[in-house]
């Protein structure tokens, strides 16, 4: 069979690219958050105010993504989702004053929450029907497009002060990842262990789904989310300043932290699949929250550069896999428990850096890290309460030959 022809490989490219357009949607924004305080002349009270206001919209906007994935189905509220955020940038750019920027930043917690359940269900769905792991690498493209925005903002702050142009730039590329993904998203979702020809019993009209309290192993699974995603937002978006103020690292070595961080993070999801296949989600999830909690507490204790870095990069290797992990136990657990799951993930992500900003403002910001690496043992221990399922002979997410 043809690469170019070969069904996984094109549904593949197609959840892609709507991972790359969360991360470069989210790290669009977060890059600009200077510009925007001068623009709207903000404090740094209401700075942070702001950027919670995403993670509240997120928090409240789980029945309506449960709703809306029910009646909609992931594709369409996937596509509908990604176009939204792509013209939230271009709202952003254009707020007049910090209510409406705040009532911006509210609405793209909302989105986010939808196209992260949807993009994440769009992803299990397709591990589901072809038997091959791929969700570990889809998360992998989703810290490549925060890395491919981070690069962009680079290049069009030093070409142009203006935020517009910068988010105009941004809505195009969107715009192109949009038109990508609807060539190859799966139609509809497969159910949990059914394949995906199973005809629907011809006895029965389809039950009409409500809300069901969540199993305990999906309430461990939020709390695993929870924790892995407050430290993955935290370590990106703190680690530059802990180089530069507690461990008195040189101004040009302070942004090595969010590179160790992503790059080992990028590199752990290439491999993650394989991992998963061999030794089993479970396993995976504990050993490497272990070994990101352990890392980092082991470095904040000896302080300097050095172990920074090295307990960096351990955070970075061992965190990665946990939220493909998790959110493929959720799916298996039906649409309802992945969107409470995506949900409280959503939650930790954004809400997590101001998090770490109170407490370093509370105490010092090497208890502030210290929370972070509390929150991956956290993630090791919530880990050996989820019902995992056993290592399954699959093939990672290379198409098939031809």
């Amino acid at each position: 069979m043809s690469r170019l022809h070969d069904p996984f490989l094109r549904g593949q490219v197609a959840i892609a690219a709507l991972f790359l357009s969360l991360g470069f949607q989210y790290a669009t924004w977060a890059a600009r958050i200077p510009a925007v305080k001068a623009d709207l002349d903000l404090s740094a009270a209401e700075v942070g105010v702001l950027l919670m206001a995403a993670g509240v919209g997120a928090a409240v906007s789980f029945p309506a993504v449960a709703w809306l994935i029910r009646r909609m189905g992931s594709r369409r509220l996937a596509l509908l989702s990604q176009l939204g955020l792509a013209l939230l940038l271009l709202a952003l750019a254009a707020a007049p004053n910090y209510p409406v920027a705040l009532l911006v930043m509210c609405v793209d917690g909302v989105l986010v929450g939808c196209l992260n359940v949807a993009m994440n269900a769009q992803g299990a769905a397709l591990e589901a029907r072809h038997a091959r792991n791929t969700m570990a690498r889809l998360h992998a493209v989703f810290s490549a497009g925060s890395l491919l925005a981070a690069l962009l903002a680079s290049g069009m702050t030093a070409a142009t002060g203006s935020v517009a142009a910068h988010f105009g730039v941004a809505v195009v590329l969107l715009a192109a990842l949009g038109a990508t993904a609807r060539t190859g998203l799966l139609d509809e979702d497969t159910p949990t262990g059914a394949p995906a020809d199973a005809p629907a019993p011809a006895d029965k009209k389809p039950a009409r789904r409500r809300w069901t309290v969540p199993s305990r192993p999906t309430l461990w699974m939020c709390c695993a989310m929870v924790f892995g995603t407050v430290a993955e937002g935290a370590m990106n978006d703190w680690s530059a300043l802990y180089l530069k103020d507690v461990a008195e690292a040189a101004a040009e070595l302070a942004p090595l932290g969010i590179a160790v961080v992503s790059g080992m993070m990028v590199v752990a999801r290439l491999f993650a699949d394989g991992w998963r296949g061999r030794w089993g989600d479970g396993r995976v999830v504990l050993v490497g929250s272990a070994v990101a909690g352990t890392g980092l507490a082991v470095a904040l204790v000896s302080g300097g550069v050095a172990p920074a870095l090295a307990g960096f990069a351990c955070m970075g290797l061992g965190i990665a896999a946990v939220t493909p992990c998790v959110y493929a136990a959720a799916a298996r657990q039906g649409s309802d428990a992945l969107t409470l799951v995506a949900a409280m993930g959503t939650t930790g992500l954004l809400a997590g850096p101001p998090l770490i900003g109170f407490i370093a403002g509370a105490s010092s910001l090497a208890w502030g890290m210290g929370a972070v690496a509390a929150s991956a043992g956290a993630v090791a221990l919530c880990s050996t309460r989820i019902r995992w399922t056993a290592p399954a002979p699959v093939t990672q997410g290379e198409a098939t030959p031809a």
